[in-house]
């Protein structure tokens, strides 16, 4: 990817926090014309360093009461169970991110419930069932400290 210049570090960072900003303001706030900042986002985005925009819902107000990180173990490390595995992950929506991390465990899950009961059925109906897991260990967020916000722009 081509080197990004001050001006580009500064777009990203405001679409970053304001994802809905518009042009007017952006190109206000970055100190260019909006022809301009216009361009350059567009190029941004078509770069490939914009990967999409979306809105940040409050888990409360849409019922989601738990969540979870979950470490889910395979007993044999085949290739084919692991794609399979990964394809079903991507159709459960309740799952948010799913790493394949090192360590002790494969995958490091991050799982929304209505509540520990929802959570606990999902676990025992799902996540249990999905192809190649032998050991499942859930660690339930108590609070949010720091989600996941603005990525750092190195």
């Amino acid at each position: 990817m081509p080197p990004l210049d001050k001006i580009d570090r500064e777009i990203l960072a405001l679409i970053q926090r304001d994802g809905r900003i518009s042009n007017a303001t952006l190109a206000e706030r970055i100190g260019l014309s909006e022809t301009p900042c216009a361009r350059r986002l567009k190029r941004l985005e078509q770069e490939g360093y914009i990967d999409h925009y979306r809105a940040v819902l409050a888990p409360q107000a849409v019922g989601i009461g738990v969540v979870a990180f979950v470490q889910v173990r395979f007993a044999t490390h085949d290739l084919t169970i692991s794609n399979q595995f990964e394809r079903e992950v991507l159709a459960v929506p309740r799952i948010l991110a799913c790493h394949n991390i090192s360590g002790s465990a494969d995958y490091l899950l991050e799982i929304v419930a209505r509540d520990l009961a929802d959570y606990g059925l999902f676990v025992r109906d799902v996540l249990r069932s999905l192809p190649g897991v032998t050991s499942v260990e859930s660690m339930l967020s108590l609070r949010d400290v720091k989600g996941r916000g603005a990525l750092p722009i190195l």
